[in-house]
């Protein structure tokens, strides 16, 4: 090799030592009689040194060619340094340099490859190769690595076996925008790239692969954001016969696992929480749990979800018309914040009135330090009913109650978005900090509206609660309860699944029960049902998004620092410009017709 060490394992044990580095220049200080190089590979950085009277004179005429990122190869003698850099692991040796090779001269980078470097988000993608040599970037991906060794080790150990499914599959007309790719074979057909290997994973169920698991390429054509790619990858897992129990135990394990090898770190078992509960004190179906500012409801006169009939009002008849006309009046209790200025508590009003949020406007009462209280209600609620808000809010002296109302579903939303926000703003989402629950029992359908029709949460091979089948039979569905779970750390749903309908005729009433005619489930999912007939066991397994674990474990907002070659939020790779057209012969070869101005 060219190298007999790396710029990043040097230690004074070496001293003395002849020794041979590669790698790229990081900067080069040059104070006439002494000139010094940082020298940077993946693995660290090792300080060169040419003295004045020790090296010799062409060596210093060599060293003052060179560039940032010149690729270097540097021979010399281990000698400690008079002069210790703390801040690195090499930083008591340096490199006495007897020989210099130029292995690759280079441009002026657009960006420092520093860790704090100059370079925006956009500059940065255009020349990722340049970005993947920085040390945040490399250690996402490091993290990444283990997080990966890691789960094969766990799931290994737990007698999974991992198998490859096809990328090229048939489109469904469930979940989201499939990407599609024309069939040259096959004029006029096309595959769709895999929003998730479903089927293909119960299909190895019935196989009799009992322990199936996959780190799977998965791909939705959808709206971006900071935690969405088009291509994402997947911990895909299921299990022949088990139970939920079975599920949440063994994923658990891979969980604590992970955090105990990655991160060090030993959490406890994870709680559980109903999604009724999840939306009646969170909002939301993904609770951030590090922080508590539970909900509290002050009026709740009508519910779609069956644990929440209990009517509640300690808010009407005071004719404040918000109040009055309001499905759901609701609020959070944050400690501490009486003394918010009026300044303060304006922003917060504007927050929620975001479109994206939806509100259209902000109650406040401060409970303050002295015992007084007072409110932007003053005008319709006296001291008695204000107190009696903060009592069943669980709210003190020096707290402020916010308080929001509307139709329930918008408005829970809504209070969602400001626990998160009011969580934020008193430094209550610790990223250093871990707090893992279970979300169980989601409802099996939800009614859309617009469409006019009933849409699986999860997806159409959900089974329901065995106790709830009888309420498909009696039309009922709102009231049907998913034999599903999510795992939900910091307010991230990280992973989810449930256990599969494995029976033919309970998924053909599911089909029927989502609008697909007996043809239509036939043509999209005919072979399923089919493999159903042959002997399918029950089944159940989970997936977890393997971007997002990476990005929780490693304290970051975007799962873009820990994917290699990331898409930007327009979908596009400007690294190498693409989506891009390609030529009328491709697309003649294809059979594919495109759309030009004028004619098609």
């Amino acid at each position: 090799m060219l190298r007999t060490h790396t710029c990043g394992e040097l230690r004074l044990q070496h001293a003395g030592q002849a020794v041979a580095l590669c790698g790229w220049v990081q900067t080069i200080r040059d104070k006439g009689g002494i000139l010094w190089i940082d020298l940077r590979d993946r693995y660290g950085v090792t300080q060169l040194i040419l003295e004045e009277g020790v090296a010799r004179p062409e060596l210093f005429e060599q060293a003052r060619q060179f560039g940032r990122e010149f690729v270097l190869r540097a021979e010399g003698k281990v000698a400690e340094r008079a002069a210790k850099n703390d801040k690195i692991p090499t930083g008591d040796v340096e490199i006495r340099v007897e020989r210099l090779e130029v292995l690759n001269s280079a441009k002026v980078p657009p960006f420092t490859i520093e860790d704090n470097t100059d370079g925006g988000e956009d500059l940065r993608m255009k020349y990722r190769y340049l970005d993947l040599r920085r040390s945040p970037v490399r250690r996402s991906l490091e993290l990444r690595h283990r997080m990966a060794q890691q789960t094969r080790a766990y799931l290994d150990g737990q007698h999974f076996i991992e198998v490859e499914t096809p990328v090229l599959i048939k489109s469904t007309p469930e979940g989201a925008r499939d990407f599609v790719v024309p069939s040259r074979m096959n004029p006029g057909e096309f595959y769709a790239l895999p929003q998730s290997p479903q089927t293909f994973k119960q299909l190895l169920m019935v196989s009799g692969f009992d322990r199936y698991f996959q780190i799977v390429k998965c791909f939705r054509d959808e709206d971006l954001r900071a935690d969405r790619q088009p291509e994402f990858t997947q911990i895909d897992c299921e299990m022949s016969f088990i139970t939920q129990e079975d599920i949440l135990n063994t994923f658990e394990g891979l969980v604590k696992h992970l955090f105990r090898t990655v991160k060090g770190i030993e959490i406890a078992d994870l709680p559980r929480m109903s999604y009724a509960d999840a939306m009646k004190y969170y909002g939301i179906d993904k609770p951030d749990t590090r922080f508590e500012m539970r909900f509290t409801e002050l009026k709740h006169h009508s519910t779609n979800l069956p644990s929440q009939e209990t009517v509640v009002d300690l808010v009407s008849g005071k004719n404040f018309p918000v109040f009055e006309d309001a499905e759901l009046v609701v609020g959070i209790a944050a400690k501490g914040c009486a003394e918010y200025t009026r300044k303060q508590l304006d922003e917060l009003t504007e927050f929620v009135k975001r479109p994206q949020i939806g509100a259209k406007g902000l109650v406040y009462v401060r409970c303050n330090a002295d015992g007084t209280i007072k409110s932007s209600v003053d005008k319709f609620y006296g001291e008695a009913e204000l107190r009696g808000w903060a009592q069943a809010m669980g709210a003190g002296p020096g707290d402020l109650l916010l308080i929001l109302a509307g139709e329930a579903n918008k408005t829970r939303k809504a209070l969602a978005e400001l626990r998160l926000e009011m969580g934020e703003r008193l430094g209550l989402r610790d990223k250093s900090k871990y707090s893992c629950l279970w979300v169980l029992d989601f409802p099996l359908l939800e009614y859309d509206e617009e469409a006019g029709r009933w849409f699986a949460m999860h997806h159409p091979f959900t089974s329901p609660k065995p106790e709830d089948i009888a309420l498909l039979d009696a039309g009922s569905l709102g009231a049907v309860r998913a034999n599903a779970y999510d795992m939900v750390i910091n307010g991230v749903e990280v992973g989810g699944g449930s256990i599969r309908i494995y029976n033919r005729d309970l998924q053909e009433k599911m089909f029927g029960i989502l609008g697909f005619s007996r043809e239509e489930a036939r043509r999209q999912f005919g072979f399923l049902m089919e493999a159903f007939e042959y002997g399918a066991p029950p089944h159940g397994g989970i997936a977890f998004g393997f971007d997002r674990l990476c990005s929780l474990f490693g304290g970051a907002d975007s799962i873009r620092d820990f994917i290699a070659f990331p898409k930007n939020n327009a979908g596009r790779d400007v690294m190498i410009d693409t989506p891009a057209t390609i030529s009328d012969e491709q697309l003649k070869e294809l059979h594919v017709r495109v759309a030009t101005e004028g004619k098609k």
